[in-house]
């Protein structure tokens, strides 16, 4: 008999990490971890199971269908947004056509055991494209609805993937003769820049903040690529996984939409600049802008607008700015070097 089991696609990324630890002591279910890379060894536990390989990949995808009984996919794996603007191409393969494969698998799996997939979505703050710093300004905390003129390729990746999300869900083959339900129970997260204390950050646009981190606690000097009041939304990663568990187990009787905002707090990266130096106060952060990146982090919100998620799930972050520096993000780090 195949086995039920939650599949994480790219495991080995920063919310991967958070996720599998959270699994492998807060749950009994089984977990398949797919990544393209062999699974750091970090990442344990008995009811872990690692596989290599590609989401593009169908004999991948019909090995996982012929061994395992999926209930829930958390699927990560993306090619993020500064490496998708060297190869657009590749990007929307991997983003689109990779998430189309696992919502296919998805339908797949639910026709099979009979009952919904879950199927939850990391997306992001690029899916917004404000035109200029003033009308940023004007916005204030920005709706999921408003503002979804996203710049980048990784942006409109994603944007399209939340539609697809909305399409299994809710409008699948909907003037076929025959018309069942797809079976999938898509949800989606628009998440900000997420700080991680226990991964490197691996080529967001937001990655300024967490690089910042990670040269103060390694005595490296950094040069920042968006200017000091280059302003978006924040979030420690012990909040991401939260908000990604609590939106997987909310009844979904009570959610009014398919993807949501979810945010902690907004800095500019001179503020982010001021709290690594309370902690590191030996760093060395000067600031060098790359014309292009701090453009696309002009386009982001300022801050969004997380009401919805509050009022439908109970969402509400563990972790203020002050909590996330102070408790989490500079002793963990900072420990992280010291042990080399």
């Amino acid at each position: 008999m195949r086995k039920p089991v939650i599949l994480i696609t790219g495991a080995n990324g920063e919310i991967g990490h958070g996720l599998i630890e959270y699994f492998s002591t807060s749950e009994t279910h089984d977990i398949v971890a797919l990544d393209l890379k062999p699974l750091d060894d970090s990442l344990t536990g008995p009811n872990l199971r690692s596989m290599q390989g590609d989401i593009l990949d169908d004999h991948v995808m019909q090995r996982i269908v012929s061994e395992f009984e999926i209930h829930v996919i958390y699927h990560l794996a993306a090619m993020l947004s500064t490496r998708a603007e060297y190869t657009p191409d590749v990007a929307h393969d991997v983003n689109v056509n990779g998430t189309l494969n696992l919502l296919k698998l998805a339908t797949e799996q639910a026709r099979w055991h009979g009952t919904p997939v879950k199927f939850l979505f990391p997306s992001s703050i690029a899916v917004y494209g404000l035109p200029d710093v003033a009308t940023k300004a004007d916005a204030g905390k920005v709706r999921e609805r408003d503002w979804n003129v996203p710049t980048t390729m990784y942006g409109c990746n994603k944007l399209y993937c939340e539609q697809l999300g909305r399409y299994y869900s809710d409008h699948f083959r909907q003037l076929a003769a025959d018309r069942s339900p797809s079976g999938v129970d898509f949800r989606g997260l628009r998440f900000p820049g997420l700080i991680s204390a226990k991964t490197m950050p691996a080529g967001g646009t937001s990655d300024f903040a967490p690089e910042m981190l990670h040269a103060a606690a390694q005595g490296q000097p950094y040069a920042c690529f968006v200017e000091q009041s280059a302003r978006i939304p924040f979030m420690a990663m012990p909040d991401a996984i939260k908000a990604l568990v609590d939106l997987a187990h909310a009844d979904v009787k009570q959610l009014s939409r398919r993807v949501y905002n979810v945010s902690s707090f907004s800095l500019s990266a001179g503020e982010v600049r001021e709290m690594v130096l309370k902690a590191f106060p030996q760093a060395e952060i000067t600031f060098e802008p790359d014309r292009q990146r701090n453009n696309i982090v002009d386009s982001w919100p300022a801050d969004v607008d997380d009401s919805a998620a509050t009022k439908d799930w109970g969402w509400k972050p563990d972790y203020d700015v002050r909590r996330a520096f102070e408790e989490y993000l500079a002793p963990t780090i900072g420990e992280k070097y010291r042990q080399g």
